[in-house]
């Protein structure tokens, strides 16, 4: 099936699994710095494929003496170099093997993952036709629900209209185009379509039952309380969505006192008492608050984090919280509205404690988007959102969350987000890691982690997803040069793909030159902050000799055009993807 593997950045910076493969058995005696002039330094090197504490180490060895000749050369190193060095790496090394257990269905959860078969070893009949970029709410509470049970089942990527034409062979078999729908093969080779995600859902749960070992997602059959409770939440779930909808998509309409939000409750976001009369908010907002105040009743009505009593996230909280997680990109960004800061958590500790367990789970993560990401793809798919509520926050929030704040994209970065929380669970795959040494406190979170060693962790990845397609990252990039993203054809809503944008061809050699400098910087071994800050300093006249002075401008357009296209999750976890927008400022500050 034709996807759209070639129009984003998430497939420009994933390598094949056969070339993973093949640098994990590889041997070599050296590396070559091979750039587009005719340089060239050599150092000692060698893949190791075993995971001891020895192999490490060698693989640290080598790695840093690597790194010290690519400081000292005064040209950037080819991306095979950089490839093969990334998997000398322990990172390097486990996200290798990771990728090469998903192409035979297994390994962790993953954006991009074509077959999930948990150990099973039956082909499956099942075949999921999702949106290839991760923005369709509707597919993610459904892989949510697949990855939770462990479905096995086959999936097929499939482009969003707001940012790619669907396949022909997929219009044929769903004319409208709809998503999430599977297809099921019957014994007589016939295959039966199924479209909408709640239908979806509740089929995968009733094919999959709890006698064959798989965890039940809705109430039994005879649990008459259960069910009840059920459809009020889920009637609850489409009053918040209507009121989220009037909030965003509609002019907010004039500021009134409101009593129903109590006194005091505007000090969240004002600092005064509330003392002297009504609460100044729109109808809107009051109403969208007080609807979240039901849901945060009926999450703090369980003895645990979630809707029903279980130790395991069910269909009604994938329901929600596909819904919820834009919810929070959006208020904070259009509204000043940080449901997830200390004054909130208070005020909505079941919302905010369901939320802490989500982020724990690691297939939450494999599916979980930033608020850059949300608010590039909430307009094409709701349509435009309105600013409003607490505005002095919104100029704020809106500057941390798109990277114009001239903090939250430069290095050296904070340790967590301001607002929205890294590690409240796993940032990385929890393969990722362990290769670096990092494991989580007692309750599941990663809040007393080592800076030093996450922020290493975390610019390691995104050095291996950069280095395992770096030239066609390149010429991704080079759309951004004054002669580039010339649509052909036509254009779609979505700021962070445009499938026929054509690059500027005569800036292509030198923005790559530009990214295999700052891949190098990505991959430094430098075990400190301070430290990595003097590395790239020793970096600064490399980039800039990489690019002729008449060209700069251009490189420096197409790198910016990179980072504000970084999303998250079809690219990288936001912890990894915060430092590769971070350090490709980093070259254009250089620059």
């Amino acid at each position: 099936m034709q996807t759209i593997y070639a129009w984003t950045v998430a497939t420009l910076l994933v390598s094949t699994t056969k070339a993973f493969q093949s640098l994990a058995i590889a041997k070599i005696s050296r590396i070559t710095l091979r750039p587009f002039s005719s340089c060239a330094t050599t150092t000692g090197s060698r893949f190791l494929s075993t995971s001891s504490p020895s192999a490490n180490n060698n693989r640290n060895n080598n790695s840093r003496l690597y790194m010290s000749s690519m400081a000292s050369s005064s040209c950037s190193s080819s991306w095979d170099d950089l490839k093969a060095l990334s998997g000398t790496q322990p990172m390097g090394a486990a996200l290798n093997q990771e990728a090469g257990l998903r192409k035979d269905g297994n390994g962790s959860a993953h954006v991009q993952s074509k077959l999930r078969l948990f150990g099973s070893k039956v082909q499956p009949k099942i075949t999921l036709y999702r949106d290839h970029a991760g923005w369709c709410p509707y597919c993610q509470k459904t892989m949510l629900l697949i990855e939770e049970k462990q479905v096995p089942i086959n999936i097929e990527l499939v482009p969003m209209r707001s940012y790619g034409d669907k396949p022909v062979e997929f219009m044929r078999m769903v004319p409208g185009g709809m998503l999430p729908a599977i297809t099921i093969e019957r014994d007589n080779g016939q295959k039966q379509v199924i479209t909408e995600s709640g239908v979806i859902m509740e089929l995968l749960d009733q094919w999959h039952p709890e006698s064959e070992g798989y965890k039940p997602m809705l109430p039994n059959d005879s649990d008459q309380d259960g069910w009840n409770r059920y459809n009020r939440l889920a009637r609850l779930e489409r009053e918040l969505f209507s009121w989220w909808c009037t909030l965003m998509f509609r002019p907010e309409g004039p500021k009134m006192p409101s009593a129903s939000s109590g006194s005091g409750f505007m000090g969240f976001f004002t600092g005064k008492n509330g003392q002297g009369g009504g609460e100044m908010m729109s109808g809107a907002m009051s109403g969208f608050l007080d609807c979240l105040s039901k849901v945060d009743q009926e999450l703090s009505s369980t003895p645990g984090p979630r809707f029903f009593d279980r130790d395991y996230p069910t269909m009604i909280d994938f329901v929600y919280v596909s819904h919820v997680e834009r919810m929070l990109a959006s208020c904070a960004y259009w509204k000043g509205l940080n449901l997830r800061d200390g004054d909130m958590r208070k005020k909505y500790p079941g919302l905010n404690n369901w939320l802490d367990a989500f982020d724990k789970r690691e297939c939450f993560l494999a599916f979980k988007s930033d608020y850059y990401t949300h608010i590039k793809d909430i307009p094409p798919q709701y349509g435009p959102s309105y600013n409003g509520g607490f505005e002095d926050n919104r100029k704020a929030f809106s500057k941390m969350i798109d990277g114009t704040d001239g903090k939250s994209w430069v290095l050296p970065l904070p340790f967590d987000d301001p607002i929205q929380p890294l590690y409240k669970g796993p940032p990385l795959p929890i393969c990722a890691l362990k290769a670096a040494g990092i494991e989580g406190d007692n309750n599941g979170s990663y809040e007393k982690c080592n800076p030093d060693i996450m922020a290493k962790a975390c610019r390691q990845m995104a050095g291996w997803k950069l280095s395992s397609n770096g030239q066609n990252v390149a010429k991704f990039a080079a759309r951004g040069g004054s002669a580039g993203s010339k649509n052909p054809r036509k254009s779609f809503g979505a700021e962070l793909a445009d499938p026929y944008a054509e690059p500027d061809v005569s800036v292509i050699p030198h923005v790559d030159n530009a990214l295999r400098v700052v891949c190098e910087g990505l991959l430094d071994e430098e075990t400190t902050e301070e430290g990595h800050m003097a590395f790239l300093q020793s970096l600064e006249d490399k980039v800039r000799s990489v690019v002729p002075s008449d060209k700069k401008k251009d490189v420096i357009s197409s790198l910016a055009y990179l980072r504000d296209r970084v999303g998250v999750p079809r690219d990288l976890p936001l912890a990894s993807a915060r430092q590769l927008r971070a350090h490709l400022n980093w070259a254009i500050s250089a620059l």
